[in-house]
């Protein structure tokens, strides 16, 4: 098999209700500005429609060189990263991942406060939970081979999502598996390191 080249193009998907403004995708930002300048960031804002949400990362990725380009996802972003990079086929690394969403959030039907800004409210709907149901499907199949390459952190202490559905939901992952934690992972500096080492961002100036 040919060897990836390094990542030169990331991609962060945040969780339901959460947005760019969460404290791993800062810390990740951060990270990233400091010591690869040349790779290009992108944290959208993701609507509440999982189909908008899909169509807005697929067209925003569109042009990019998909061999070197890798997805982060945290919790339900974890779920779209997973699909996206079935679609693909590039490097992917999830944090506390949803693995079934449209079972879980069909508990949390109705009006929502986004976290980091609480006077932007959203309506999570049954339409919705159909979006996420077809997606499943596709989400599914993305998991069939060992191919693109998955690295996942796992929570045991995850409050919301269940370590042993996420752990078997990755068969061919390079595992992480904590043995507390929380859901936000609220320790992620701690493991930024071994993360950046996974995406394998590339050192030199890219391509225009």
């Amino acid at each position: 098999m040919t060897a990836r080249p390094p990542v030169t193009h990331l991609l962060y998907l945040h969780g339901f209700r959460s947005s760019p403004q969460s404290a791993k995708a800062r810390l990740m930002a951060g990270a990233v500005a400091r010591r690869h300048p040349q790779v290009r960031w992108w944290c959208p804002q993701l609507p509440p429609s999982p189909q908008e949400a899909m169509e807005k990362v697929r067209a925003g990725v569109a042009t990019w060189p998909h061999e070197a380009m890798a997805v982060v996802g945290s919790s339900l972003g974890g779920f779209y990263a997973t699909c996206l990079a079935g679609e693909l086929g590039c490097r992917v690394v999830l944090l506390n991942p949803a693995v079934q969403p449209s079972r879980d959030l069909a508990r949390h039907l109705g009006e929502h406060a986004a976290w980091h800004d609480p006077a932007q409210r959203f309506t999570f709907t049954q339409a919705h939970v159909r979006e996420l149901q077809a997606l499943e499907h596709a989400s599914r199949e993305a998991l069939r081979s060992a191919d693109p390459p998955h690295y996942a952190l796992i929570a045991k202490g995850d409050e919301v999502l269940d370590w042993r559905e996420m752990t078997a939901r990755y068969p061919h992952a390079t595992l992480r598996l904590l043995e507390g934690g929380d859901h936000a992972i609220s320790d992620f500096e701690r493991y930024l390191d071994e993360v950046l080492g996974f995406l394998v961002l590339k050192q030199g100036a890219i391509q225009a």
